[in-house]
């Protein structure tokens, strides 16, 4: 059963940046994507940057050119990190996996979650 627990987030002014990581635990699969989704208050959830086994990225359009996504294969951890925060992008980040090479923004499609760590942005 794969467990996953984000941290790092946390409050930081427009501008700024943070780091967020998502350690993996019982993670077994040989082809894998992850991915970091985030929610807003009163949103939908939706896909900010995913990363699979053969090393392929897709970064949404919103958070392009300010957020970077990588994975320490060694540590079994996921990372988010996020520059030239703005205010909206005020949001519970969540982590999540599934056992395909293959991402996608559906996050039905995602067999694992973590609990999610808040960001928030002030101006």
């Amino acid at each position: 059963q794969v467990q996953l627990v984000e941290n790092g987030g946390g409050s930081v002014e427009a501008g700024g940046s943070l780091r967020l990581s998502c350690a993996a635990s019982g993670f077994t699969y040989t082809y894998w994507c992850m991915a970091w989704f985030r929610q807003a208050p009163g949103k939908e959830r939706e896909g900010v940057a995913a990363i699979d086994s053969h090393g392929r990225v897709d970064v949404a359009d919103s958070v392009k050119g300010r957020f970077t996504i990588s994975q320490d294969n060694a540590k079994n951890t996921l990372y988010l990190q996020m520059s030239s925060l703005k205010p909206e992008d005020t949001a519970m980040y969540y982590c999540a996996s599934r056992d395909m090479a293959l991402c996608v923004w559906a996050r039905g499609h995602y067999n694992s979650w973590g609990q999610g760590t808040q960001v928030t942005v002030s101006s």
